[in-house]
């Protein structure tokens, strides 16, 4: 059973939360709090896509390269990237180079911009405050039926990159659903 862990500092985290210094800060400070603006969700969209088959500590280390190489993720400017902004990603070493995710990060700036009211009112559509709380990492599903709604959903409007895992993954960073587990103090 992997439950809630006693960290240095006395605190109870989700076991991940405490395997590698740097997800200290981010499970503390920042996964599962709510982010209800399009460019905060877009870009935890951008990165969960680019995580896919990697380690998200891999992704979380070149958070900073990535928002520097796409413009803070402003779905207007990312939108507007072109052939030669493809090139300049895909020689940027500083970030993760896969033509498929980098296509896909600029084709879903543009579905975002086309969707009526916004990435954060669509993504919030599927939120779950009430799940059940997980006591343990093996609660915790892979995707849901929320998640699974939410990736259909995107897809029909032209996003790719969405399945439901990694839409779950989004609903998790984001505070749509909390799982946080029961005996974490950031629950």
């Amino acid at each position: 059973m992997s439950t809630a862990i006693l960290g240095e500092d006395g605190l109870a985290r989700c076991p991940w939360g405490l395997s590698a210094p740097d997800y200290i800060a981010y499970h503390d400070d920042e996964w599962g709090r709510p982010v209800r603006d399009d460019v905060g969700l877009y870009e935890k969209l951008c990165l969960e896509a680019f995580q896919s088959g990697l380690s998200w500590l891999t992704i979380l280390r070149k958070r900073e390269n990535f928002r520097a190489a796409f413009h803070g993720f402003d779905p207007e400017k990312v939108a507007a990237f072109g052939p030669d902004d493809v090139e300049r990603l895909m020689a940027d070493a500083s970030i993760v180079r896969n033509r498929a995710k980098i296509d896909a990060a600029i084709g879903n700036a543009r579905a975002a911009l086309d969707l009526p009211g916004g990435l954060a009112a669509t993504a919030w559509r599927y939120a779950d405050p009430g799940a059940p709380a997980p006591a343990d990492m093996a609660d915790v599903p892979a995707y849901t039926s929320g998640s699974k709604a939410l990736s259909k959903e995107l897809k029909k409007h032209g996003f790719r990159f969405v399945g439901p895992t990694t839409a779950y993954a989004l609903m998790q960073a984001c505070g749509l659903v909390n799982d946080h587990l029961t005996g974490c103090a950031f629950r």
